[in-house]
């Protein structure tokens, strides 16, 4: 298995070099650069607006500027801010704890709840209680997660008051475990909403398999526990196809919080990648876009994995899976 894990992380490598050198031209052809709101000031002079544009090595080809920029990625340098003039290194460190913990949660939280729904649901296939899940499930896949996080604001925090609007803390308050677990309900529910949806159902589609199968009719008929039998026999197995959903459902979650990190003013890495979005921070926007590559990769190889742990008939040989 160690062999397998390592081989598929070397075969990753030409993948995420190919979507570093995509991101890098996509984003060097979008209109606007850092020195947009400088070029326009007739306060500063055109030999400054040079100096500024060496010191940034924008006036080098794009190949030139790649290359520097890749060749310290592989020494762990994401190069400096041109927005902040900080390396970008420590400005991910300091805000990836924000986001972990918002990621993280959210994770947990769409996992907590949507595995339970779809096995009972599947359990409980066209009953009343089936058709109400359903119909929240299509209406939670179909609600973008900006909308809802601002009526979830609009209606929780302004009408009602129950939890803060916004940040991670109280300002100017020592720090609180309740008050940390206040500030973060809204925004975890908003990430853990779209996915939970999804989830239900395919966990509830995947149950559905795995109920009808004779294992499962053996395992009644020895006078096993309903319980016993859907959570040893029958999750077990139906898990299985959903592991690679869930392996690749973890950027998911990053991504999502770019926009609800902006939303809820928290201070994380995707409140970081928007402010450098909008004032054309290359640096920060290029480690951001592939520390999110290398989740994908690292989701899709961690599925692999898990697969051997679900299913005993899964090994890995040299050369390939095997079942």
């Amino acid at each position: 298995m160690v062999r397998f894990a390592l081989r598929r992380l070397l075969n990753a490598i030409p993948i995420l070099i190919g979507i570093t050198i995509i991101s890098f031209a996509i984003i060097h052809m979008a209109p606007g650069s850092p020195l947009s709101q400088y070029i326009d000031d007739p306060t500063i002079k055109a030999v400054d607006k040079e100096n500024m544009i060496k010191s940034y090595g924008l006036d080098q080809p794009l190949y030139i500027q790649y290359w520097k920029w890749i060749s310290g990625l592989v020494v762990g340098d994401f190069g400096t801010s041109f927005l902040k003039n900080q390396p970008v290194s420590e400005l991910l460190w300091d805000r990836l704890p924000n986001t972990l913990l918002l990621t993280v949660t959210s994770f947990i939280l769409a996992i907590a709840i949507a595995i339970p729904l779809g096995i009972t649901c599947a359990v409980k296939v066209n009953s009343r209680f089936d058709q109400i899940v359903s119909a929240v499930t299509f209406i939670g896949i179909s609600i973008p997660g900006f909308w809802l996080g601002l009526l979830l604001i609009m209606f929780f925090a302004v009408r009602l008051g129950w939890v803060p609007s916004g940040g991670l803390q109280t300002i100017n308050a020592p720090f609180s475990m309740s008050d940390r677990v206040l500030h973060l309900i809204l925004p975890v529910f908003t990430i853990a909403c779209s996915e939970v949806a999804v989830w239900i159902r395919y966990v509830r589609s995947s149950m559905l398999e795995v109920i009808n199968q004779d294992y499962m009719r053996t395992a009644k008929a020895k006078g096993l526990r309903d319980g016993r039998i859907l959570s040893f026999h029958g999750l077990r197995n139906a898990l299985i196809p959903l592991v690679t959903l869930f392996g690749l459902s973890l950027p998911h979650f990053f991504a999502g919080s770019v926009i609800v990190e902006t939303i809820f003013s928290i201070p994380g890495m995707g409140r970081l990648f928007t402010e450098a979005a909008f004032q054309r921070d290359y640096p920060v926007i290029f480690a951001v876009t592939t520390l999110v590559a290398f989740l994908y990769v690292l989701g899709s190889i961690l599925a692999d994995l898990s697969y051997a742990i679900l299913d005993p008939r899964v090994s890995y040989s040299k050369n390939e899976a095997k079942v």
